[in-house]
């Protein structure tokens, strides 16, 4: 293999990380909130309210029913008028986001669904708010079902990553495309599915080694 060939994979790990990480941070951030307004304002939320939890439900449902390439033509527009351009790893953050704040606000909803209600009572019974019981109880009580959600949503972001090489994305999905699938370039195929298994492999075994950790019923 040539050196400039081993330049591209190197760049190519190095965008695919920078694209998965800053979506999934980005979609976190967006997602977290999105959950916890779904959980909390359920038939048996704190903040029970149907009209909120329909129309939550209903944006998440519906964003999530859309195939991931299909979204990415679909929102081009929305891309351009955010980064400027809807080709490389900076355009494709965009709808790395838009598709991965969904599934983490219904990953985050079954992970608040978890805490025992028993301990959300005990909150309530000394007095404490809405938002206490959100961010004191609820939140932390779930963290190592939130950290297990957070490798697979990392997993799921990379695997959307890739498939954005199909359309002018950047990272090891694009050179997969432009080299091993366009050039019949079979070894540059295989090198860039390999790198790509390494890297969801050391993400999850990192996730898991951190919620070992933090997971107190384990101890």
């Amino acid at each position: 293999m040539s050196k400039a060939m081993i330049e591209l994979l190197e760049n190519g790990v190095y965008e695919t990380l920078y694209m998965t990480l800053v979506s999934t941070l980005i979609a976190y951030i967006i997602g977290i909130p999105l959950g916890v307004l779904v959980y909390v304002t359920d038939a048996k939320g704190i903040c029970k309210s149907r009209v909120i939890h329909f129309i939550a439900g209903v944006v998440i449902n519906v964003v999530r029913s859309v195939p991931f390439l299909i979204l990415l033509v679909a929102i081009l527009p929305f891309t351009r008028m955010v980064v400027g351009t809807t080709i490389g790893s900076d355009a494709t953050i965009v709808p790395l986001v838009v598709a991965a704040a969904p599934f983490v606000a219904r990953m985050v909803e079954s992970s608040l669904k978890e805490v025992d209600s028993g301990v959300i009572e005990a909150a309530k019974a000394m007095g404490s708010s809405k938002l206490q019981i959100i961010y004191k109880v609820l939140l932390p009580e779930a963290k190592p079902s939130l950290l297990v959600g957070g490798t697979i949503a990392v997993s799921t972001i990379l695997g959307y990553s890739a498939m954005a090489g199909f359309v002018g994305g950047g990272g090891l999905g694009a050179i997969a495309i432009n080299y091993g699938y366009y050039r019949y370039q079979t070894n540059v195929m295989l090198i860039t599915v390999a790198l790509l298994v390494i890297i969801v492999q050391l993400f999850q075994e990192v996730g898991l080694r951190v919620v070992n950790k933090l997971d107190k019923r384990l101890r």
